[in-house]
């Protein structure tokens, strides 16, 4: 036994959360006990957020390949090429756990760790994005998180100097315990100097990089690979402490050291820390890893073996470095610790030391390769029955649906939250958050890239299979609306506990229906998280499979926005409207139902409406573009007339759809789109020909919209209530 090491029991086991039969693989694999350090390494790889042990059966599944995919799934980020020398490298993942927990530290580590991912790949990043999900408005402590959250956000993000440019906030009670924070991240690079993770060379040596390692963040990955029960604050010390200046300086540092061609591969020290980043290293460069610990910068004494290589502290990297000192240099010039801390063999171990001991001697493609991989047994979620329009009673007029729906928590203004974010910074925000899809500038134009983040939990919820595919769909119609061509993306996988085969019912499905839509639309997923375990008590979250995309613009200055232009102006509806009200959040707030199948997502009709409306765009021909998505045909032209102020007059629903299921149902694959008057037939007829319906709803004009047989709907009272429900909740008045 090696010193001051406890003895390995059942009980220690079980809290490095393995199970028996998980442990018993690690005693066949090595032939003997564990030390208390291998221990943990192993809890560290074989952990769900580490291993994706229940879910590797089925992301196998996804398409990761296409015509711009120059790094796909399996390294720090994807990399996708945008011609002229270019390439977007992106990606994104959740800090789910630990935003509950702290929410400040944990929100603000969340984009720090995801920002290292993209520029460890020799990319400067130009954007962030984030999907955040809260409990009930009511319950106690969301309005602590929210602040907290946003605030964490902000501070890192704006701190580090990178704009913050979209995503999505939404609020259900099933997060009421388990809050979801997923953070995105956008870089650009050269296409020819991306850098990877595999190390190459024996005998190079290894090099610490960036800050030092403290006790913060220790088990951070394990944590969130368990369900909470009570005492969820607790695990306080298991949450990371981020600071955004120090990661500037390594951004700043790397990017140096990588132009001078000092790398030969680089790993961010992110979830499990030194572990992490060392294995993944030596065995993706088939090499063995000897690590020598007395060497490794700490900024606390005293710290064992086992706390090194499970600290999660931020704003570190690992790197194998051509072995010139120029690169010593240049992270002493930016202040960071540069320490050599082992080097590469030809042995496939991982050898770890600490004051002469050896304190781990491991196989190192094993502790990955071998890491359990589940295929889990799972239950569909059975089918729901479509809902009926007719068999829904509006219970108020359509008029004061719109106003009750408008200034709902999840419909309602996102304001106050991203305006606590920088979203002009580096200049080069063509479109800030509140639109479709942000519009960022890529170095000095003409080209653009359109990124977005979305997804629609109660879909997922009633038939994953349809979630899935419709938030695809959504992501690829967000970034079509404001004219870009969708390219590829990322995915966040948030569930529950995958041991309970209705909870792996939702996963199987919601990946079917990825795959599934990403291979209609030519729409390949690069790089990707799954979190799972998102439980709290037992009670899970709802299914949140969060899409990021990003799509390209050849010239910026055609990109459409939402807004009304001017009056006078022809209002068209492109794609098929049926009045679909299941899971609509029509049929939830105004009728107080949560009930039905969600609308199904026909992907031929998405590809081809979206085609025509691209084109549309990239033509000229339309003054103003927005996809139809929560809250139907109604609240979309609302938004599109509280944008600019300018009203609308309305043609009356058809004859043989309920009006309230005509103004507010959510089909998919539609459109809202404004044309010159003088262009309306010319334009209608071009749709018609790609065989796309498209129908003449209104014109623009005024400062009200008006629908035959209603009241008239003053514009601003709408902005009133649009605006009003999140900075009233956040200061306590509602």
């Amino acid at each position: 036994m090696i010193p001051n090491e406890p003895p390995i029991t059942p009980a220690l086991v079980a809290e490095h959360g393995l199970k028996p039969e998980e442990y018993q693989r690690i005693l066949d694999l090595i032939g003997r006990e564990p030390s208390f350090t291998e221990l943990g390494i192993f809890s560290a790889m074989w952990n769900e957020h580490c291993s994706y042990k229940s879910s590797k059966v089925h992301l196998r599944n996804l398409p990761t390949k296409g015509a711009c995919v120059i790094q796909g799934p399996g390294e720090n980020a994807g990399v996708i090429d945008i011609g002229d020398g270019l390439a977007v490298v992106f990606k994104m993942e959740s800090h789910n756990h630990p935003s509950y927990i702290e929410p400040y530290q944990g929100a603000a580590t969340g984009v720090g760790g995801i920002l290292r991912d993209v520029f460890t790949m020799g990319a400067r990043p130009i954007a962030c994005l984030n999907a955040l999900s809260f409990g009930d408005p009511d319950h106690p402590k969301t309005r602590h998180l929210v602040s907290g959250v946003v605030a964490g956000v902000g501070g890192y993000g704006n701190s580090f100097g990178v704009p913050t440019v979209g995503g999505q906030v939404r609020f259900h009670t099933r997060y009421d315990g388990n809050n979801l924070v997923n953070a995105m991240a956008v870089g650009l690079a050269k296409k020819d100097k991306i850098f990877y993770a595999a190390a190459s060379g024996v005998g190079m040596p290894i090099v610490y990089l960036g800050s030092k390692t403290g006790r913060d963040g220790i088990h951070g990955a394990s944590m969130a690979s368990a369900e909470f029960g009570e005492g969820a604050e607790e695990k306080r010390p298991t949450v990371q402490v981020g600071d955004p200046f120090s990661e500037k300086l390594l951004l700043e540092a790397c990017l140096e050291i990588m132009v001078k061609g000092c790398v030969i591969a680089i790993q961010d020290m992110g979830a499990a820390g030194l572990t992490c980043s060392a294995v993944e290293m030596g065995a993706k460069g088939n090499l063995g890893v000897d690590l020598e610990l007395d060497k490794v910068p700490c900024r606390e004494t005293g710290m064992s073996a086992y706390e090194m290589m499970l600290s999660e502290s931020q704003e570190r990297m690992l790197m194998v470095l051509k072995p010139e000192k120029e690169a010593e240099a240049i992270f002493k010039k930016w202040g960071l610790d540069f320490a050599i801390v082992g080097h590469t063999t030809p042995s496939k171990r991982f050898i770890v030391k600490h004051a002469g001991d050896v304190m781990a001697d491991l196989p190192i493609k094993e502790l990955g390769d071998e890491a359990p991989v589940y295929d889990r047994p799972y239950i569909d979620t059975p089918k729901k029955p479509a809902l009926k329009a007719t068999s829904v009673t509006p219970p108020m007029r359509v008029p004061d649906a719109l106003e009750r729906l408008i200034g709902t928590p999840d419909l309602c203004s996102k304001r106050w939250v991203w305006e606590q974010y920088d979203h002009v910074i580096l200049g080069n925000t063509v479109q800030r958050p509140g639109g479709d899809a942000a519009v960022v500038r890529v170095e000095d134009g003409p080209k653009a890239l359109a990124l977005t983040v979305d997804v629609t939990p109660r879909y997922c919820e009633a038939d994953p299979y349809e979630g899935g595919k419709q938030a695809v769909a959504e992501a690829w119609r967000n970034i079509t609306a404001v004219g870009g061509q969708p390219l590829a993306i990322t995915d966040n996988l948030n569930f529950g506990n995958p041991e309970k085969p209705e909870i792996m019912g939702q996963l199987v499905g919601c990946v079917r229906g990825i795959a599934e839509a990403c291979k209609a639309l030519d729409f390949p997923v690069v790089s990707g998280n799954v979190s799972l375990y998102n439980e709290t008590q037992g009670r899970g979250i709802l299914p949140t499979p969060s899409i990021g995309g990003v799509g390209l613009l050849n010239d910026f200055t055609k990109s459409a926005t939402l807004a009304f232009k001017a009056a006078g102006e022809t209002i068209l509806l492109i794609g098929e409207t049926q009045g679909w009200l299941g899971q609509s959040l029509y049929l939830r707030d105004v009728c107080g139902r949560e009930e039905g199948s969600p609308p199904p997502v026909d992907l031929i009709e998405e590809r081809e409406n979206g085609d025509i409306v691209r084109a549309l765009i990239g033509e000229g021909l339309v003054s103003a573009a927005h996809d139809i998505s929560d809250g139907g045909l109604l609240v979309a032209v609302a938004e599109m007339a509280m944008a600019s102020g300018v009203g609308a007059v309305l043609e009356a629903a058809p004859e043989d759809t309920p009006r309230h299921a005509f103004w507010f149902g959510e089909d998919q694959a539609r459109y809202v789109v404004t044309v010159s008057a003088d262009r309306a037939e010319a334009v209608m007829q071009r749709v018609q020909e790609a065989s796309v319906p498209v129908y003449r709803i209104g014109a623009t004009g005024g400062e009200t919209i008006v629908i035959p047989g209603e009241r008239a709907i003053a514009i601003k009272a709408l902005v009133d209530r649009f605006e009003g429900w999140l900075p009233a909740y956040m200061s306590g008045a509602v």
